[in-house]
């Protein structure tokens, strides 16, 4: 099994890619602001739908017999990481103690302020542009030996507003075009490692809830794509034979 990293780990796509991980026995590296939130993750995984069950084998007699676990358990530690903090990343992470080698590393972390170009200040630029692409790209040069190591695979969550850019979505599209152009260069200039970017339309997560709150719009998640789906496309991706890379996928709401 492997070593995997995942920021925005309490987030909708990230605690879901991570619960599917657990799932597989991967051992896990959740990463995010808050340690509370981290270490709820972590429990969910640990004792809910996605822990391993017990079963109880039977002798020819149908007596009860040896206990066996259904699929083996891989381990998760948190590791606290403010992304608005970029040049701070490289100090959190040798204080956290890495592995020296990470099979992936999932970059699922981000953040949305709305608003025209009239309208945004310096800060919501800012803010938007250091969590979605400037602490994703200094993780990835921090992590790149480690990468190397186990020839490992970067998944880039990133959106369809990568693709194109709408009214008010000027500061996030611009973060998020970054981060492909990022994933793009990664990719030609790592030869062993795979990288993969992901472009979710809208996600029924809290930061949809939070954008359709700044669109002054009634929220309702039935009409999106459910995190679980996003998290199983990234998975299939990590899974994806090693003769071949998914370079980019597209999910959008049907």
């Amino acid at each position: 099994m492997g070593m995997y990293l995942i920021t925005g780990a309490t987030g909708g796509i990230g605690a879901a890619t991570a619960g599917l991980l657990a799932e597989r026995g991967h051992d896990l590296l959740l990463a995010g602001r808050s340690a509370e939130r981290l270490n709820d993750v972590n429990r969910r995984i640990t004792s809910g739908a996605h822990a391993a069950t017990q079963l109880i084998v039977r002798d020819r007699n149908g007596d009860p017999g040896a206990v066996r676990t259904s699929s083996p358990r891989g381990t998760t530690r948190a590791v606290t990481l403010d992304l608005t903090e970029p040049r701070r990343l490289e100090a959190a992470l040798a204080e956290a103690g890495l592995p020296d080698r990470l099979d992936g590393v999932v970059h699922s972390a981000g953040m949305v302020d709305l608003g025209a170009v009239a309208e945004q200040d310096v800060d919501h630029w800012i803010d938007q542009l250091m969590i979605n692409l400037v602490s994703a790209a200094e993780l990835t040069r921090i992590l790149l030996p480690a990468l190397r190591a186990a020839g490992g695979h970067l998944v880039f969550v990133n959106s369809t507003a990568g693709l194109r850019a709408n009214p008010k979505w000027s500061a996030y599209a611009a973060s998020k075009y970054g981060l492909r152009a990022l994933a793009d260069s990664l990719r030609a200039e790592e030869p062993s490692l795979r990288v993969t970017t992901v472009y979710p339309g809208r996600t029924a997560t809290e930061m949809q809830r939070k954008v359709h709150a700044q669109e002054g719009r009634a929220y309702d998640a039935a009409k999106f794509t459910d995190p679980a789906t996003v998290a199983r496309v990234i998975v299939n991706a990590l899974e994806t034979p090693a003769d071949a890379v998914v370079a980019d996928v597209t999910i959008r709401p049907r």
